[in-house]
């Protein structure tokens, strides 16, 4: 296989890893290590015997159209590698790929269930971090001596937050009180004990502006995609998408940043796609005209919000995201279904926000305009962020994730030392 399917740091330790043949006598144990080092790519090869670092394993099983889900991740699990090594698992090429791109953490691609037993058995991993329910994640989960820890790649009120697949994790990290009864709502015979907060550390980043402010209000419009079915769609694209940007246009002292989930870019949906399209019309043609509105199709969103002055979104992570960061800016969230009671019930930051749907669509211009500029919601705000957060600051959440990490090790790794005795 070809030396692309190693980071460099794995390069680094083939001395190590012949040492570690050689304790393990047979000419069969060494081809085989040998082997997967030099076949041609694409061989369905084995690996095994092949020393990696890491006790803190991420585990991947998607493709590259979700890589996303792991780069929130990066720059925590980048910090977290200074005190508990860290070592990407993927089993897709596509991904694996993706992941070189974004970060030099150590990284491997594993195609099959058997080989992916042998990099836990073989290595001194002691926890496995899931940053979403694949399918592929029970795989994983069927090693019994690791800490399995489910951490998803957000915080929102959407239905997919909650699973019945948290019942298969050891622990799942959650960010604060809001979480915690969104999985007593949802859930039944599920063991509580499970659940952890921990914040959100990828809040706690310091990332370099990819946006400079401007002396207008900056105004970003950032839509969620459609996602898997309709319970999970969240998305105001299609429904109220460019009257929303269109209402924006007309006041000249606002500056339109527009910033579309990811997934949106390739979206095929009957009403998404035309919308994108459409919005990205609107702007550019304002542009040419002498605005400088922004279009961030792929931009990290969290190195934004510091340059802005309000935000319009759905039910997401995004306006949970602001909402930590800066309750004190206006917030507006869409609601698609029109049922402000549901809405009030399943996601309770809107009780703190303007809400656009298909009644207030017909006063969009009145709407933004008092929410924008008067902002009559910013105490509900802050105690939103409470009941979402806790008592949790910017920088908490780092400390609280790592030390919880290191504790389940810690835990986990006593239990096997007794349990060995025992069984001795």
């Amino acid at each position: 296989m070809s030396n692309e399917y190693f980071s460099s740091s794995i390069k680094a330790n083939i001395k190590s890893l012949l040492r570690m043949v050689g304790r393990q006598p047979g000419a069969k144990r060494l081809n085989r290590a040998m082997g997967f080092v030099n076949r041609p790519v694409g061989a369905n090869v084995g690996v095994s015997n092949i020393q990696l670092p890491g006790s803190v394993a991420v585990y991947f099983g998607d493709g590259a159209d979700k890589i996303y889900q792991v780069a929130q991740w990066l720059p925590v699990l980048e910090e977290l590698h200074q005190k508990e090594e860290v070592l990407l698992v993927f089993r897709t090429l596509g991904a694996f790929k993706a992941a070189g791109k974004l970060t030099d953490l150590p990284k491997v691609f594993v195609r099959r269930f058997s080989d992916l037993m042998d990099v836990y058995d073989d290595n001194e991993l002691k926890l496995v971090i899931y940053v979403n329910n694949s399918r592929s994640n029970f795989q994983s989960l069927d090693h019994p001596r690791l800490v399995h820890v489910h951490v998803n790649h957000g915080e929102s009120d959407k239905l997919s937050m909650v699973s019945n697949k948290a019942k298969a994790y050891d622990k799942v990290f959650v960010a604060g009180p809001a979480a915690i009864k969104r999985h007593e709502t949802m859930l039944i015979d599920f063991d509580y004990n499970k659940l952890l907060v921990t914040g959100r550390p990828q809040l706690d980043i310091d990332f370099k502006l990819e946006l400079s402010p401007s002396e207008k209000l900056d105004v970003m419009y950032a839509p969620t995609w459609e996602g898997e079915n309709e319970d999970n769609n969240y998305t105001s694209l299609d429904k109220y998408g460019v009257a929303i940007v269109e209402a924006l246009l007309e006041n000249p002292s606002w500056r339109v940043i527009y910033k579309p989930h990811p997934r949106i870019q390739s979206s095929s949906t009957p009403g998404i796609a035309q919308a994108n399209i459409r919005i990205l019309e609107l702007l550019k043609s304002a542009n040419d005209a002498g605005a400088q509105h922004v279009i961030s199709e792929q931009g990290n969103i969290l190195a934004m919000f510091d340059s802005t002055d309000a935000l319009i979104t759905d039910v997401s992570s995004v306006g949970l995201d602001y909402l930590y960061l800066h309750p004190e800016k206006p917030l507006v969230i869409s609601d698609r279904r029109t049922n402000r009671e549901i809405l009030h019930r399943d996601a309770p930051v809107a009780q703190s926000c303007h809400v656009v749907d298909e009644d207030s669509l017909q006063n969009i211009q009145d709407l933004l305009t008092s929410a924008l500029t008067h902002d009559l919601h910013k105490e509900q705000r802050l105690e939103m962020r409470q009941f979402y957060f806790g008592d949790l600051n910017r920088g908490d959440s780092t400390t609280r994730f790592q030390n919880v990490i290191q504790e389940l090790i810690s835990e986990r790794q006593g239990k096997l030392q007794s349990f060995r005795g025992w069984h001795s």
